[in-house]
């Protein structure tokens, strides 16, 4: 499932590519597929970099490619063990909301950034997200699970008093927004309920076919129900 589009970023052979909370590897698999530049993806969970070793190891098997790079990194981002202004664009995708001085990550984000760079921040949609909390207390109170419900116009705000503008923005994953809804009325531990089962089996071949009418549905749904907003930010200085 990738949300950041990456055919609207500005890269380059030589771009240096950060990947925040990159959790399996899914961005940063997309980015190196790109080819262009190198990419690092950072989490602090071994697990989680084990899981991006073994995806990006496939990658590089098996898709052809002229250039690019790939790298893991334990880090914490709230402190990441990288230089001012090193990267040509950093990626912080469905992390914040995880992270209790969201603040203080946005600030390392940026200044790991290169100026005339870029910054992409997704985080859960306010309307759904809000939704899912409302019909169970253990979504919300699942531990490492989401801490905040984000306020987009809130957000960009806080980027833009770092000295960022804010270019382009949309929402992603229209399709995803009923089977959390259903899990969270159903119960969230309870994946193996028959309607809940059957709508992640959709989703699963709906994101390995990519079949043009699904694809269609979900441009036409994201404006109103994405569960994720998208937001591109440029640094200025």
């Amino acid at each position: 499932m990738i949300t950041v589009d990456f055919q609207c970023l500005h890269m380059h052979e030589r771009s240096r590519i950060l990947d925040i909370g990159c959790g399996s590897g899914r961005h940063t698999a997309a980015a190196f597929d790109i080819g262009k530049g190198s990419v690092i993806g950072a989490d602090p969970s071994f697990n989680d970099l084990r899981q991006a070793c073994a995806r990006l190891d496939v990658h590089a098997r098996w898709t052809p490619r002229k250039s690019g790079a790939w790298s893991l990194a334990a880090a914490d981002i709230a402190h990441l063990p990288f230089k001012d202004r090193s990267f040509d664009v950093v990626i912080c995708s469905e992390v914040l909301e995880h992270i209790p001085d969201h603040r203080q990550a946005i600030r390392e984000s940026i200044r790991v950034l290169k100026p005339d760079s870029q910054l992409v921040i997704s985080v859960p949609r306010r309307w759904p997200e809000t939704i899912c909390w409302a019909l169970s207390s253990r979504y919300r109170n699942t531990p490492g699970g989401h801490i905040r419900i984000y306020n987009a116009r809130a957000l960009i705000r806080m980027v833009q008093t770092c000295g960022l503008s804010l270019w382009r923005s949309h929402f992603a994953h229209s399709l995803h927004t009923p089977y959390w809804w259903l899990k969270c009325l159903l119960g969230i531990d309870r994946p193996h309920l028959r309607p809940v089962a059957a709508y992640e089996r959709f989703l699963i071949w709906d994101m390995m076919q990519k079949p043009r009418s699904t694809r269609r549905l979900e441009d036409l749904l994201n404006p109103v129900m994405g569960k994720s907003v998208v937001l591109y930010f440029r640094k200025t200085r």
